[in-house]
């Protein structure tokens, strides 16, 4: 088989060794990409798109997969790259992706040939930067990817329990690219060309000595002086406002931002600008073999999932407080025009007849999604506390777009895996009836997260009143199209402020409707969120003291009053039915495959998801999950 496109000079596969480097002509790369995750050539996965990108513009570029990270002669498979070699961890975060809420070892990894776990290392960031180091001496090496990302700056660790050090200073890297990584990979690229230094870029950030931070500085240019690490570890609290500030900074999009970490400083240039809409059509646009690399034998559950979704848009205007899209993919929406989704559903379909699983984003019904206000926003959420009314959402164009699509001739029907948000949803009741009656495939996707109040408006969420008011549309319209359907609810245990009585709270509430949850999501503190640093700090947004469930035996207590097998054996068996076995695990997904399904982002250089809620399974009672002797939408 031929390694190029008939019409195309992109190759196949981007090579992965000496010999397919060859085979393309090329003496030896210009850079080298370096990934946690399997290389599947998908435009999901960061790397290979990256890859892809970077070919576009004149690059030769190789990929090195879950290299061995025993060895440094794992990272000389095609020689030493010209201009740098790129670091990404894959799709999440490598602890993520090794431990659970509880800090138990997983026994899969949905980005790896066969699900197995342990192809790559805990910390990957600081071990490949290592590896390369030894491989490549001098060669410079530019971190991305959602490890790199969020840990840009001093981070809580939940892993260890301690505030952690810019990711930059751990790992000895030349340059990190934080955010979307295209703009600021291909810049990167280019001065490497010209034999400019690497800093300054839009969307990265660098090290130097502290005592010529200031100095490094453009005149005139505004900057946000963060806290030290050392202050940081003094007071737990200053964590809390220097995430709230690197929020708004990254929505604003204008200043530098520097840390003093003992004698370094972080610097970070100004985030950089979304890519427009023909911008993301020529991305997608690129000619992606959309396989794994032929050399695997196993099948990659990731793949298997990915396959068949497409994304329409990146960004969220939710602003969740647990969601890392606030520091990753802003709020700012980047949306792709109809055609090149249409284009990317004749290439998916061009084999064969398929089920497209998602046409969507970090939110199905945000496509397109923009603000109309003439005024600099301040506001931390498009959505929260209330849906801000220069937030325009046209959902009946993505209806009409998934209607299109619906009626192309190798499609079998199109779903919207990603799911919807309900309070967007209930501005345009004829799209919510569509979405319900033509694009659920038994079940629909809601994040509600939970029923208290208080712990509602410190995950920055809509009242519970909003999810009651979707769920009734929804089951109104299931019966009116004659179709038995399920609304599939994330749910959340021991949040930041979280405390047994909000959990029983949420537990009579499910038990009043006769709904059983089979699994619950523990929140995960992973670094970088705003929900993080309360987690961390015990105390709000506004300062105030806050309960947190430090320890795992009090998540775990917490947790068991709404899943009792899980938790202590005294726990309350509230939601537990006499008579009524747990419904198959329909809806659940592995903590890999949740990250990435919420956001297929994850694996991007400089680029990854938002935080994610993984292994959520859901209720079961009328209108919510099925019953346990029948699966969901037969």
């Amino acid at each position: 088989m031929s390694l190029f496109f008939a019409h195309s000079p992109q190759p196949r596969f981007l090579p992965t060794n000496h010999k397919e480097m060859k085979a393309l002509g090329w003496d030896a790369l210009d850079i080298l990409l370096v990934s946690g995750d399997a290389y599947i050539d998908q435009p999901s996965f960061g790397v290979p798109l990256l890859g892809r990108w970077l070919v576009a513009h004149g690059y030769k570029v190789g990929i090195i997969a879950q290299p061995d990270w025993r060895t440094a002669d794992s990272m000389q498979a095609m020689g030493r790259p010209r201009l740098f070699a790129g670091v990404s961890a894959g799709a999440i975060d490598s602890l993520l992706a090794h431990y659970t809420a509880f800090r138990k070892k997983r026994h899969d990894d949905a980005y790896t040939p066969g699900g197995k776990a342990g192809a790559r290392p805990n910390r990957a960031c600081i071990i490949y930067t290592n590896l390369l180091h030894q491989a490549f001496p001098g060669l410079p090496v530019v971190l991305g990817g959602i490890e790199a990302s969020l840990r840009r700056l001093s981070h809580y660790d939940f892993w260890t329990d301690n505030l952690r050090r810019s990711l930059l200073l751990d790992a000895k890297a030349d340059v990190l690219i934080y955010g979307m990584g295209e703009r600021a990979i291909l810049e990167t690229a280019r001065k490497a060309e010209a034999g400019q230094p690497l800093q300054h870029s839009a969307g990265t950030a660098w090290a130097v000595n502290a005592a010529a931070a200031e100095a490094s500085l453009p005149p005139n240019t505004p900057c946000l002086h963060l806290p030290s690490h050392e202050a940081l570890l003094a007071d737990k609290s200053l964590l809390v406002q220097a995430t709230l500030d690197c929020e708004m900074r990254v929505h604003t999009g204008t200043a530098y931002a520097m840390q003093l970490c003992g004698k370094r400083a972080v610097l970070l240039a100004p985030p950089a600008a979304p890519l427009s809409t023909a911008e993301m059509d020529k991305l997608y646009d690129l000619p992606f073999s959309r396989r794994p690399h032929p050399s695997y034998s196993e099948p990659i559950p990731a793949d298997t999932m990915m396959r068949v979704s497409i994304t329409s848009h990146r960004g969220c205007g939710g602003g969740c407080s647990f969601c890392s899209l606030a520091l990753h993919q802003g709020r700012r929406i980047s949306s792709r025009s109809r055609d090149s989704i249409l284009r990317e559903v004749e290439a998916i379909t061009e084999a064969k007849a398929v089920a497209i699983s998602d046409v969507g984003g970090p939110t199905a019904n945000m496509w397109q999604g923009r603000c109309t206000s003439p005024a600099p926003c301040r506001r931390r959420s498009c959505c929260y506390p209330k849906m801000c009314r220069h937030f325009v959402t046209p959902q009946q164009e993505h209806v009409g777009l998934l209607r299109t699509i619906a009626a192309m001739p190798k499609v079998k029907q199109v779903r919207v895996a990603s799911g919807v948000r309900a309070d967007i949803a209930l501005r345009d009741m004829d799209a919510l009836a569509a979405y319900t009656m033509e694009f659920t495939g038994g079940q629909l996707k809601v994040a509600p997260e939970h029923c208290a109040d208080a712990v509602l408006q410190a995950m920055r969420k809509p009242p519970l009143s909003v999810f009651e008011d979707f769920l009734q549309h929804f089951l109104r319209d299931s019966r009116n199209a004659g179709r038995e359907q399920y609304v599939v609810p994330y749910l959340m245990s021991a949040f930041p402020g979280c405390t047994a009585e909000h959990m029983q709270q949420l537990a009579d509430w499910l038990k009043q409707r006769h709904w059983a949850p089979q699994q619950v999501q523990c929140f995960i503190p992973t670094p970088g969120t705003v929900a993080t640093a309360l987690f961390y700090a015990e105390v709000d947004e506004q300062g105030q003291p806050l309960y947190v469930a430090r320890t795992d035996a009090e998540r775990l207590r917490l947790h068991g009053i709404l899943m009792p097998d899980m938790g202590n054996k005294h726990a309350p068996r509230a939601m537990q039915q006499k008579g009524q076995g747990r419904p198959k695990n329909t809806a659940a997904h592995t903590a890999a495959q949740g990250e990435a399904r919420r956001s297929p982002h994850a694996a991007r250089q400089g680029q990854p998801p938002r935080h994610t809620k993984p292994t959520q399974q859901h209720s079961q009672g009328s209108g919510l999950m099925p019953p346990p002797a029948r699966k969901a939408g037969r």
